[in-house]
């Protein structure tokens, strides 16, 4: 363990410029920990949380369980120079949408309407990245992709208050009242403009 962490440490202090060892140190393991974690995660049936959701605002049932998910990898052209020619580190990650279970069946439907674009003719939301030249990490970013999706379309509208709905009316009686003025003076421009023959 003592090796591994020793050999981090060159490769991360090398990537980034640190002007203390201890903060190199914090980071170092909270890197480590991390990566950990992730992999922890990917091999178990466990869900997974992105890191910035709040999970208070969506429902529990929206986590998403990675052991039904069809991920794959391929080549990527993304950065990586030479590197992304031999390894497949492009994710995609799909699964489909009316059979995903874990999912709340209103929340499908917004799913449903609002990605279009996203899922296919089978009906297959299809979640692709390639920002980095490690797969784990555009796995996690098309999780996070996903994480964000569901929460987007797990928000429901607010209900309007009673000053909001008054504040509207009063202006479409506004908008009302502006638009048959204008019409009034259309109106007498072009009777202005009309000759009497007689």
């Amino acid at each position: 363990m003592a090796a591994t962490i020793r050999a981090c440490w060159l490769c991360y202090s090398r990537s980034i410029d640190f002007t203390h060892r201890g903060e190199l140190l914090r980071q170092l393991f909270k890197r480590l920990n991390a990566d950990r974690n992730f992999i922890r995660y990917l091999g178990t049936t466990h869900v997974y949380w992105n890191k910035g959701t709040d999970t208070s605002q969506v429902c529990q049932t929206t986590a998403i369980p990675v052991d039904k998910l069809k991920i794959t990898y391929s080549r990527s052209s993304g950065p990586g120079g030479q590197h992304v020619n031999k390894v497949n580190s492009k994710a995609e990650v799909r699964f489909h949408v009316q059979t995903a279970e874990w999912i709340p069946d209103e929340v499908r439907n917004v799913i449903l309407l609002k990605n279009k674009t996203r899922i296919n003719k089978a009906g297959e939301l299809i979640v692709t990245s390639e920002v980095s030249r490690s797969q784990n990490r555009n796995l996690e970013n098309c999780l996070h992709k996903i994480t964000e999706i569901i929460s987007e379309a797990s928000q429901m509208p607010a209900e309007p208050s009673t000053d909001d709905v008054a504040l509207r009316a009063q202006r479409l009686e506004r908008r009302n009242l502006a638009r048959l003025k204008e019409k009034k003076i259309h109106s007498a421009t072009k009777r202005a403009r009309q000759v009497d023959f007689d």
